[in-house]
């Protein structure tokens, strides 16, 4: 296995008629969701092995979701489901360039019912890279399989990533959610996060000071996703930094779990941070021209291209 990532799984609905606020769409489609499935079926589709392990709830959204994920090509041998929680679920309207207004359904949600044994744990030792996220830090059991897992991978030598992914409705209050991130950096060797989420982690330092503060922790990478404003990252005493590029945008939910696609299949390639950016930066480009998230997740062929394309003078 290339990659192995922990968290959650979601069901999700996107509006089908656009720029209207979300109270007024009568149809939606369907997708599966859920930041760390979506960047499993992007990695899948770049042509890593790729293994997931989450659970999902013992109801009606079950088998559409397994059966995504097995036909993406990523192993669910490790997603379980739990009788007595629901599988999240999100609304989200698309209103481009700027309004993508969500609802999240998350009590109980059956992501925080993460179980490791020494099957996932054996998986885990023997991947290239392990993902986690700190949504699957909010609630145990979940919190104490991440902090195993994750010891459990730096101790073998696997590349571990932690993305921030803070999602304040699973948090009593953001302090928290910044106290249990902080406590997995002694852990992790590439980082991502947003404004908000270093914000949030380094408990309200402002951006380089965060990362600056991230970096002494002994995170090899951290990367700071800016959203319009393009991508930074920094390793050792080099950084990098990249605008956007232009792009028309239909929705830009997904391209946080596209970038750190893109971003993670260049490291896994051993290429370059700064070349590992641009494949971050490409595959945002063009998920933020589409609607969905895991749909959305462009193929390797694709994405070479696009790379080329956008980057052809500055590549090695």
């Amino acid at each position: 296995m290339d990659v192995c990532i922990l968290g959650r799984i979601g069901y999700d609905l996107f509006a089908v008629e656009h720029a209207r606020p979300l109270a007024e769409v009568a149809h939606f489609s369907r997708h599966l969701g859920g930041s760390s499935a979506n960047i499993a079926v992007g990695l899948a589709r770049l042509g890593l092995k790729v293994g997931l392990i989450s659970a999902i709830g013992q109801d009606e959204l079950a088998p559409y979701l397994m059966d995504f994920l097995t036909s993406e090509g990523v192993d669910t041998r490790f997603v379980r489901q739990v009788r007595g929680y629901r599988t999240s679920l999100c609304l989200t309207e698309v209103s481009p360039p700027s309004s993508f207004s969500q609802v999240f359904y998350r009590a109980n949600p059956a992501d925080s019912q993460v179980r490791v044994g020494e099957e996932e744990l054996k998986a885990v030792r023997g991947a290239r890279m392990f993902v986690t996220n700190g949504t699957s830090l909010a609630a145990d059991p979940s919190h104490r399989s991440t902090l195993a897992v994750l010891e459990a991978a730096r101790k073998a030598g696997c590349r571990t990533v932690f993305d921030v992914d803070y999602r304040g409705s699973s948090w009593k209050k953001p302090e928290d959610a910044g106290q249990a991130a902080h406590a997995v950096l002694r852990w992790v060797d590439v980082l991502l996060g947003n404004e908000e989420e270093l914000v949030v982690l380094t408990g309200g330092l402002a951006p380089e000071e965060a990362l600056a503060a991230i970096r002494k922790e002994g995170v090899s990478l951290q990367v700071h996703k800016r959203g319009a404003e393009g991508a930074k990252a920094y390793e050792g005493e080099q950084s990098w930094t990249l605008p956007p590029l232009p792009t028309a945008v239909v929705c830009a939910i997904g391209a946080g779990d596209a970038f750190a696609s893109g971003l993670l299949y260049g490291l896994c390639r051993g290429l370059p941070a700064g070349e590992c950016l641009q494949y971050g930066n490409t595959a945002a480009s063009l998920v933020v021209g589409r609607v969905s998230c895991s749909d959305s997740m462009p193929y390797r062929e694709e994405l070479e291209t696009a790379v080329q394309s956008a980057y052809s003078g500055q590549r090695r």
